[in-house]
């Protein structure tokens, strides 16, 4: 890894916890939404975060260690470590990434409110299925991981003025 290659692994890792941040707020801003676009209600939306390749090199030597049989693969029957460089060639920063955002599958939930526009004919009305609770944890732990990446990238920061510092004398 080269001398910037933690900052770039930090900075990754605070992209994807930023846009988790902003799901979670989304989720807590439609939490009470009966009507979308697409006619029903709102449904809480996940991110999936998945591990950026790093170098090659590195994950077959892995592979090879932990009794892998495939060249490019972290272990027997794990997925390509090149399936998951966004680019499709050349070197990426070991870290995370944001796989997507996907919704959440439950069921809404269902409140006896026979006068609101959206009750249906028994006089129920469909909620999204959304915990305030989960949703503060969620940010919590979101906000807590990009202040210690922060936190990380400070830290390298000094590390490199102290290394200039010492080559000047």
């Amino acid at each position: 890894m080269n001398m910037f290659g933690m900052m770039e692994t930090s900075g990754g890792a605070m992209q994807a916890e930023r846009m988790r941040a902003e799901v979670v707020a989304a989720n807590m801003a439609n939490a009470e939404t009966t009507r979308t676009a697409s006619g029903g209600p709102y449904h809480r939306q996940h991110v999936i975060f998945a591990a950026n390749s790093g170098d090659p090199e590195f994950a077959d030597s892995l592979a090879g260690a932990s009794g892998g049989s495939q060249p490019g693969a972290v272990a027997a029957g794990a997925f390509s470590m090149q399936a998951l460089n966004a680019g499709g060639s050349g070197l990426v920063a070991p870290g995370v990434h944001i796989a997507g955002v996907v919704e959440d599958p439950s069921a809404p939930l269902k409140r006896y409110d026979p006068g609101h526009p959206d009750a249906g004919p028994d006089g129920y009305v469909s909620y999204p299925d959304i915990n305030p609770l989960t949703e503060m944890v969620d940010l919590m732990g979101a906000t807590r991981a990009y202040g210690l990446n922060g936190s990380a990238v400070q830290a390298e920061k000094g590390m490199i003025n102290s290394a200039l510092e010492i080559s000047k004398s």
